[in-house]
């Protein structure tokens, strides 16, 4: 008995069928809608808008998970969450930063900064030319005149985001890499300034313009790698019902779920999601628990029935009594678990981060050093301020704040082109030290299927004709299983919310859907006309790829473990299937975050393969962790790593990869640590010229980007 816990609408159409075109009316209101999955929902949704006064139309967008609602007439927002919630939808205001509706402003400002700086160094090295082909008297002054008017409003425009960084941390009484950078930045503008006014043959506008100019390009590629999703624990909390329908009495009444108490009764309808843990008193249906098992199969569930938060009530209208509500819920403990493992993981320190905060003073005092020394040495106060301004300048970290960006873009740019998307800008890292895998079952490893054999050749040709349009997993799985059928002629196909297809086909209805719909027991039936409903015998196959890796990933010396919510049968099945002799069934989300905890206490570096709302607390709790592009929102956010591709092979190569990438970080820390090696010296005896500088600090910015490209071959 297996039916794929999905969408509360169940089977639904392709994405985008029925969405019209809207007539905004005089105003809109953008409302969210987290449990819509199918355009049967989309029919619900729209249809009950469509219903209210005031209301000129409304667009469900399937993909954003909202719905924009265009008004002839004042309708307040909480009028139209109480209509779509009475017709079994949750919805709240939409909170467009949440969707990632807002652009990346920091990065266009980045790209903005790095075409200032580019085009100022250009322009003044042009005129440095001159100057360092000998031009003096009045020319070479008219030529840092110039190179002043070019150099200092692109300098004041450009490295802001340095100054801003260095400033926030010197308030707070710290040294970060922005503190040097800028010293240098603005010692070498006011220091060129000064010579240039008293007629000196020493500045360095070019040389700040271009250390300015690659480091930006590093906090660009820096912000890339970094720019990650919405925190699990926000995923989670939103799946949270805000409204609950509560019966007191005979009467039915919309309140806040803060209003809840423990004996409330509540009722949930169809596609509904469950908003607090209880025993269910009238009704009769079937619950999506993949929440709490990541398991495809269904559960009946009836009077006396214990339920918990966040679970989807499937076919029929229940009515629960609340034993548990607000903090103490099953959903409101499982964000509290995600959220405490997100913040053990948050603790990890970049390299670049670590290196940074033995950088940073080290420059400092070998400035305070040089300028002392020169003062002692000769007296002249100038010189020795010029000496200092350029051992600031030389051994800037240029070359080490591209160091990392240079490699982590290089990597994820190589991953995804493999169909695999890096989200966390430590993620290439941590993956580098794994030494222990945990994979999940159901779909990570496994994907349901669907067999052909007990259908006759009719029944074949009508399923293939209801489901080769759908997006939903158990129609998709039988679609497959019937390749090659030609379908039926069907007419008059439509969905019905939490049961299943429905059309005509020869003057006879046919449906395809749950047992409960089709008088039958639980499953998923094929019914024709007035003839017994068929059973369509649901499986769980591996997944593409998923032998290659298991077999790929043991041979570059991970140790693999199966953790799944499925019972031990069926684990043991996979497991043997794929040679995992690590595995445990029946585990509960907080098993789980146990399960992958304990391996960390012993030792072991572990990544953590998962698709599921119940293994987003393991997502985050692990070292690193991948997810597929199908997962669950929260699942998503929580993993560092996403799969694009249905095929698992992939993966294959993400470790190797990793500890390239790692090995060409430490690469380039070595060719900063050299040439710092060569520069400094050459600074400290005063022979750091402007020229010098400029070269010196390119010559190690490409080498370093050239270091990282090597990523691009073989590995």
């Amino acid at each position: 008995m297996t039916q794929a816990a999905a969408c509360p609408a169940c089977i639904g159409l392709p994405e985008g069928t029925l969405e019209k075109a809207a007539s905004n009316g005089s105003s809109e209101i953008l409302l969210s809608l987290p449990a819509i999955h199918c355009v049967a929902c989309i029919n619900g949704v729209e249809r009950a808008l469509r219903g209210m006064d005031g209301v000129a139309n409304a667009r469900v967008n399937l993909s954003m998970k909202r719905v924009t609602v265009g008004l002839d007439a004042p309708v307040a927002a909480e009028a139209l969450i109480d209509t779509l919630e009475l017709a079994g939808f949750e919805a709240r205001v939409l909170d467009t930063s949440l969707l990632g509706a807002e652009s990346d402003s920091y990065g266009s400002g980045l790209m903005t900064r790095i075409a200032v700086s580019g085009f100022a160094m250009m322009n003044v090295m042009l005129l440095s030319v001159a100057v360092w082909s000998g031009a003096v008297g009045a020319t070479q002054h008219m030529f840092h005149m110039i190179s002043a008017m070019i150099a200092l409003p692109a300098l004041i425009y450009a490295a802001q985001p340095f100054f801003h960084n260095a400033w926030t941390a010197l308030s707070v009484r710290k040294l970060n890499m922005d503190v040097p950078i800028s010293l240098a930045i603005i010692l070498a503008a006011g220091m060129s300034l000064f010579e240039t006014f008293v007629g000196g043959a020493q500045a360095y506008f070019d040389a700040a313009l271009s250390l300015t100019f690659f480091l930006l390009i590093g906090r660009y590629l820096d912000h890339r790698s970094r720019k990650a999703a919405a925190s699990a624990a926000a995923q989670l909390s939103a799946l949270e019902v805000p409204r609950v329908m509560r019966v007191r009495d005979d009467s039915r009444e919309m309140v806040d779920f803060v209003q809840l108490a423990i004996g409330d009764l509540i009722q949930v309808l169809p596609g509904g999601r469950i908003p607090v843990d209880g025993v269910v008193t009238d009704g009769s249906s079937q619950i999506d628990r993949s929440l709490l098992t990541g398991e495809s199969r269904t559960a009946d569930a009836s009077p006396d029935t214990v339920v918990t938060a966040g679970e989807v009530n499937m076919t029929g209208p229940l009515t629960i009594r609340a034993t548990t509500v607000g903090a103490d819920t099953t959903l409101r403990k499982m964000v509290t678990m995600v959220d405490q493992a997100e913040a053990v993981r948050n603790r990890y320190t970049a390299i670049a981060d670590r290196a940074a905060a033995v950088y940073a003073p080290v420059v400092h005092l070998l400035a305070l050093a040089a300028f002392l020394g020169w003062v002692f040495y000769s007296g002249d106060v100038r010189l020795s301020l010029n000496i200092a301004v350029a051992v600031l300048i030389i051994t800037c970290p240029c070359a080490l704040g591209l160091a990392v960006p240079a490699v982590s873009t290089t990597a994820a740019g190589r991953l995804f082109r493999a169909g695999l998307l890096v989200k966390d800008g430590t993620a290439l890292e941590r993956l580098a030290e794994v030494d222990t895998v945990v994979f999940d079952k159901t779909g990570t490893l496994t994907m349901p299927a669907a067999a052909r054999d007990a259908l006759d050749a009719q029944a074949q040709s009508i399923a293939m004709a209801l489901t080769e349009n759908s997006t939903h997993p158990v129609a998709q799985a039988i679609a497959a299983s019937l390749d090659g059928v030609t379908p039926a002629k069907i007419t008059a196909q439509e969905e019905l919310s939490g049961r299943g297809l429905r059309a005509q086909c020869d003057g006879q209805v046919v449906r395809l859907g749950s047992g409960a719909w089709l008088g039958a027991k639980a499953g998923t039936y094929l019914q024709i006309g007035d003839a017994p409903a068929q059973k369509i015998a649901l499986r769980s196959e591996l997944r593409e790829g998923a032998a290659q890796l298991i077999s790929g990933w043991q041979d570059a010396g991970l140790d693999v473990h199966l953790v799944s919510g499925d019972d031990a049968d069926e684990t043991a099945k996979i497991a043997d299937a794929l040679g995992i002799s690590n595995w445990q069934a029946q585990t509960k989300p907080a098993e789980k975050i146990a399960y992958i905890t304990g391996l960390s206490e012993k030792g072991a570096k572990v990544l953590m393969v998962g698709d599921g709302l119940n293994d987003t607390g393991a997502l985050a709790a692990a070292y690193a962790s991948v997810s597929p592009a199908t997962a669950a929102d929260a699942s998503r956010a929580a993993s560092d790593i996403v799969l694009l591709n249905d095929s698992l092979v992939p993966l294959i190569e993400l470790p190797k990869v990793a500890r390239a990438a790692k090995r060409r970080i430490l690469e380039n820390f070595a060719i900063s640590a050299s040439y710092n090696a060569i520069a400094i010296p050459v600074a400290l005896l005063g022979f750091a010229t402007p020229l010098l500088a400029a070269i010196a600090m390119s010559a190690s910015s490409i080498t370093v980007l050239l270091n990282a490209l090597r990523l691009r071959g073989r590995v």
